[in-house]
């Protein structure tokens, strides 16, 4: 069985960074995608990265290019995200999201193409 256990997370200065982490498990090879998605309050939930576990291929939404860095160790079987510049618009309920198979690939920002989820993590950033 698949299960992904988020760490990381919490309050965080404008301009600040933080690092998220994504630890999957019951994976039998890597032919999945890890996909980082969030919700702010009464907003809906975007994709805002994804990382072919495979073949490190990365993808980000427009408003995190050049500030989020997606990054994986198939070793630890870990995917991160590094959050830096940071900004009051990040606040969010984080979630990590794995789909995909040796077949398809998951289409990067849509959740409904993710099969497993995370439990979540708050970011705030606030002064």
């Amino acid at each position: 069985q698949v299960h992904l256990v988020q760490s990381g997370g919490g309050l965080v200065q404008p301009g600040g960074s933080l690092r998220l982490a994504c630890a999957a498990s019951g994976f039998t090879d890597d032919y999945y995608s890890i996909g980082w998605f969030r919700q702010a309050p009464g907003k809906a939930r975007e994709g805002i990265s994804c990382i072919s576990v495979n073949d490190g291929k990365t993808y980000y939404r427009e408003s995190v290019k050049g500030r989020f860095t997606i990054s994986r160790d198939n070793v630890k079987k870990t995917v991160y995200l590094e959050m830096n510049s940071l900004k009051p618009e990040d606040t969010a309920v984080y979630y990590c999201a794995a789909g995909g198979s040796r077949w398809y690939a998951p289409s990067p920002f849509l959740d409904d193409q993710y099969t497993y989820w995370g439990q979540g993590t708050q970011v705030t950033v606030s002064s």
